[in-house]
Protein backbone atom coordinates (compact mmCIF):
# COMPACT_ATOMS: atom_id res chain seq x y z
CA UNK A 1 0.00 0.00 0.00
CA UNK A 2 2.83 2.38 0.86
CA UNK A 3 4.54 1.71 -2.49
CA UNK A 4 1.33 2.47 -4.38
CA UNK A 5 0.91 5.69 -2.41
CA UNK A 6 4.51 6.75 -3.14
CA UNK A 7 4.05 5.90 -6.83
CA UNK A 8 0.83 7.91 -7.01
CA UNK A 9 2.58 10.89 -5.40
CA UNK A 10 5.50 10.65 -7.84
CA UNK A 11 3.09 10.31 -10.78
CA UNK A 12 1.10 13.35 -9.67
CA UNK A 13 4.28 15.40 -9.22
CA UNK A 14 5.49 14.38 -12.69
CA UNK A 15 2.11 15.20 -14.24
CA UNK A 16 2.13 18.63 -12.59
CA UNK A 17 5.69 19.31 -13.77
CA UNK A 18 4.77 18.13 -17.26
CA UNK A 19 1.82 20.48 -17.64
CA UNK A 20 4.16 23.36 -18.40
CA UNK A 21 6.40 21.33 -20.71
CA UNK A 22 3.91 19.45 -22.88
CA UNK A 23 3.84 20.87 -26.41
CA UNK A 24 6.60 23.41 -25.84
CA UNK A 25 9.17 24.14 -28.57
CA UNK A 26 12.91 24.61 -28.34
CA UNK A 27 15.28 25.95 -30.98
CA UNK A 28 18.70 24.48 -31.69
CA UNK A 29 21.11 26.09 -34.15
CA UNK A 30 23.34 23.54 -35.85
CA UNK A 31 25.54 23.41 -38.92
CA UNK A 32 24.19 21.36 -41.81
CA UNK A 33 24.77 20.73 -45.50
CA UNK A 34 22.54 21.92 -48.33
CA UNK A 35 20.53 18.68 -48.21
CA UNK A 36 19.58 19.30 -44.58
CA UNK A 37 21.91 16.67 -43.13
CA UNK A 38 23.50 17.83 -39.87
CA UNK A 39 27.28 17.77 -39.63
CA UNK A 40 26.81 16.19 -36.19
CA UNK A 41 23.76 14.71 -34.55
CA UNK A 42 21.42 15.81 -31.78
CA UNK A 43 21.28 13.42 -28.82
CA UNK A 44 19.09 13.07 -25.77
CA UNK A 45 21.65 15.04 -23.76
CA UNK A 46 21.44 17.95 -26.24
CA UNK A 47 17.65 17.95 -25.99
CA UNK A 48 17.69 17.85 -22.18
CA UNK A 49 20.17 20.77 -22.14
CA UNK A 50 17.95 22.82 -24.50
CA UNK A 51 14.85 22.20 -22.35
CA UNK A 52 16.71 22.96 -19.11
CA UNK A 53 18.22 26.16 -20.56
CA UNK A 54 14.65 27.42 -20.99
CA UNK A 55 13.66 26.59 -17.42
CA UNK A 56 12.51 22.98 -17.79
CA UNK A 57 13.69 20.26 -15.44
CA UNK A 58 14.47 17.00 -17.21
CA UNK A 59 17.51 14.80 -17.49
CA UNK A 60 18.71 13.00 -20.59
CA UNK A 61 17.43 9.61 -19.39
CA UNK A 62 13.89 11.01 -19.67
CA UNK A 63 14.28 11.82 -23.37
CA UNK A 64 12.88 8.99 -25.51
CA UNK A 65 15.00 8.97 -28.64
CA UNK A 66 15.25 5.82 -30.78
CA UNK A 67 18.22 7.21 -32.67
CA UNK A 68 20.05 10.54 -32.76
CA UNK A 69 18.51 13.27 -34.94
CA UNK A 70 20.58 13.94 -38.05
CA UNK A 71 18.41 16.33 -40.10
CA UNK A 72 17.13 19.89 -39.95
CA UNK A 73 13.46 20.41 -39.17
CA UNK A 74 10.96 20.37 -36.33
CA UNK A 75 11.08 17.05 -34.53
CA UNK A 76 8.47 15.97 -31.93
CA UNK A 77 10.31 14.29 -29.05
CA UNK A 78 8.73 12.19 -26.30
CA UNK A 79 9.84 12.89 -22.73
CA UNK A 80 9.02 10.31 -20.06
CA UNK A 81 8.81 12.10 -16.70
CA UNK A 82 7.39 8.99 -15.01
CA UNK A 83 6.39 5.52 -16.17
CA UNK A 84 2.83 6.79 -16.58
CA UNK A 85 3.58 10.40 -17.61
CA UNK A 86 4.83 10.94 -21.16
CA UNK A 87 4.71 14.30 -22.91
CA UNK A 88 5.95 15.72 -26.20
CA UNK A 89 8.27 18.66 -26.83
CA UNK A 90 9.21 20.00 -30.25
CA UNK A 91 12.85 20.49 -31.15
CA UNK A 92 13.34 22.95 -34.02
CA UNK A 93 16.78 22.31 -35.51
CA UNK A 94 17.92 24.94 -38.00
CA UNK A 95 21.04 26.61 -39.38
CA UNK A 96 19.96 30.09 -38.24
CA UNK A 97 17.34 31.84 -36.12
CA UNK A 98 15.60 33.05 -39.30
CA UNK A 99 15.50 29.52 -40.68
CA UNK A 100 14.11 28.22 -37.37
CA UNK A 101 11.32 30.82 -37.49
CA UNK A 102 10.46 29.80 -41.07
CA UNK A 103 10.38 26.12 -40.03
CA UNK A 104 8.18 26.94 -37.04
CA UNK A 105 5.64 28.42 -39.49
CA UNK A 106 5.64 25.11 -41.36
CA UNK A 107 7.98 25.97 -44.22
CA UNK A 108 10.31 23.24 -45.47
CA UNK A 109 13.56 25.22 -45.67
CA UNK A 110 15.39 22.51 -47.61
CA UNK A 111 12.77 22.50 -50.38
CA UNK A 112 12.64 26.32 -50.29
CA UNK A 113 16.41 26.55 -50.61
CA UNK A 114 16.32 24.12 -53.54
CA UNK A 115 13.60 26.18 -55.27
CA UNK A 116 15.50 29.46 -54.67
CA UNK A 117 18.70 27.95 -56.09
CA UNK A 118 16.81 26.59 -59.09
CA UNK A 119 15.18 29.98 -59.77
CA UNK A 120 18.58 31.72 -59.51
CA UNK A 121 20.13 29.18 -61.89
CA UNK A 122 17.26 29.62 -64.36
CA UNK A 123 17.62 33.41 -64.20
CA UNK A 124 21.38 33.14 -64.78
CA UNK A 125 20.79 30.91 -67.82
CA UNK A 126 18.20 33.36 -69.20
CA UNK A 127 20.63 36.28 -68.72
CA UNK A 128 23.31 34.40 -70.64
CA UNK A 129 20.91 33.70 -73.53
CA UNK A 130 19.93 37.39 -73.69
CA UNK A 131 23.48 38.50 -74.39
CA UNK A 132 25.14 38.28 -71.03
CA UNK A 133 28.43 36.46 -70.53
CA UNK A 134 29.66 34.64 -73.60
CA UNK A 135 27.53 36.61 -76.04
CA UNK A 136 28.61 36.47 -79.67
CA UNK A 137 27.06 39.84 -80.66
CA UNK A 138 30.01 42.06 -79.92
CA UNK A 139 32.76 39.80 -81.25
CA UNK A 140 34.65 41.11 -84.26
CA UNK A 141 33.10 44.56 -84.13
CA UNK A 142 35.20 47.63 -83.72
CA UNK A 143 33.63 50.87 -82.71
Amino acid sequence: MEIESRNATARDAAAKAGENLDGTSYMMIRQAGDSGQLYGSVSGRDIAEAVNAEGGKIDRAMVVLDKPIKTLGVHPIKVRLHAEVVLTVNINIARSKDEAERQARGENVITSQFEEDRATDAQSAADMLEGGAGSQENLGRED
